[in-house]
């Protein structure tokens, strides 16, 4: 992450096709340490393409990775007017967190110990 930190910024700092060298000087700016893998493995990837265009593609597969929204989902509905589902999902909480804690107790593991 520290490297491709380093690429944007210096493509922010106007420089739309970094160096090795750059984002050595960038990162040893700030104290952190220039890995030459990972700085030649970013820019063998990234050569000759846009960065926006590298954006705009990353969105749109972080757009298909579910993130939780699940209950998201089930409070909705029930928030639209259904007062019926609202105790069903909070129901349906209650019970996840039940089955949480007894998991915790099979392991063995208390958060004292």
């Amino acid at each position: 992450m520290k490297v491709i930190a380093a690429y944007l910024l210096a493509v922010l700092g106007g420089n739309f096709n970094p160096s090795a060298d750059d984002l050595k000087d960038i990162l040893g700016s700030v104290g952190a340490e220039a890995d030459d893998d990972r700085i030649e493995l970013l820019l063998s990837e990234v050569k000759g393409k846009d960065i926006t265009e590298l954006i705009a593609a990353g969105r749109e597969k972080l757009a298909s990775v579910p993130c939780g929204g699940g209950a998201v989902a089930v409070a909705a509905p029930a928030a639209g007017g259904g007062g019926g589902a609202a105790p069903a999902a909070e129901a349906k909480k209650e019970e996840k967190v039940e089955e949480k804690e007894e998991s915790d107790d099979d392991m063995g593991f208390s958060l004292f110990d």
